[in-house]
């Protein structure tokens, strides 16, 4: 996987129309930042932070959408607390258009103690990240469940030594494509092709139900760091991508 330069952002920090900045933050944070970022969120983030099960996965909920909104302030100027959200029939969130006019684009995505956002002037996207040190007992079950019979074939085909990264590849890039799409799980999963050996180029390789579709969306693989693996999907070419490190100053 090609290295990405996560940086920290300068004090001034804007967003062009050819660029795409990606985000990427710790989940673990002090108690004390916890009670912060609660307030940050409204009643109905809270209740559904708290509907979890386990202390750990109302944490990291808090802090993953508690940062999106810090992140939206800084591209926006909205108060993290007066952010609203849309969301279309299949659940991709956007801001509010009869709120806030604005045209910025984003998604999220964590996973373990990692959370990645992506932002873009009007651009469609989505970003997927994957923690790669859970047990996966049955990945062979679950590629043949999911994925294309072509990734399916090009997995087997892979070292044995390779076959986890291939799979955590595939997987990322083809979560990216359908968080772009906005489609969720209508959009069936072996439909379409990604590349996913080592080593080889992030691509989106073939979208059988909309063959066009394949040349309108750039892909990119992501390194957020040891034991994660994610990618990258933004709608059309000619744009630059900027990965910052999200810190408790920068938003201030």
């Amino acid at each position: 996987m090609t290295h990405t330069m996560w940086n920290f952002p300068p004090e001034c920090l804007i967003l062009q129309k050819n660029e795409v900045h990606v985000w990427q933050t710790s989940l673990k944070v002090p108690d004390l930042t916890i009670q912060r970022y609660r307030k940050i969120l409204p009643d109905y983030e809270r209740q559904r932070a708290d509907r979890f099960r386990f202390p750990r996965d109302r944490r990291h909920f808090t802090v993953a959408h508690a940062v999106l909104r810090l992140l939206l302030t800084r591209y926006t100027a909205i108060p993290p607390t007066e952010i609203s959200f849309e969301h279309n029939q299949y659940g991709k969130p956007a801001l509010c258009s009869t709120t806030h006019q604005t045209n910025i684009t984003f998604n999220l995505s964590h996973s373990g103690q990692r959370a990645l956002y992506a932002f873009a002037w009007d651009r469609e996207l989505g970003v997927d990240v994957e923690w790669t040190g859970r047990r996966i007992d049955q990945a062979e079950q679950i590629a043949e469940r999911y994925f294309s019979p072509q990734e399916i074939e090009r997995l087997r085909r892979l070292p044995e030594s390779q076959k986890r990264a291939g799979f955590f590849n595939c997987w990322t890039r083809k979560e990216a494509y359908i968080k772009a799409k906005g489609h969720g799980l209508s959009l069936p999963l072996d439909q379409f092709d990604v590349s996913l050996a080592p080593g080889e180029p992030a691509r989106l390789l073939q979208t059988r139900n909309d063959p066009p579709d394949v040349s309108r969306w750039a892909m990119r693989a992501l390194d957020p760091g040891s034991g994660y693996t994610a990618a990258l999907l933004v709608e059309g070419d000619g744009w630059e991508m900027a990965c910052w490190r999200f810190v408790e100053c920068s938003h201030q």
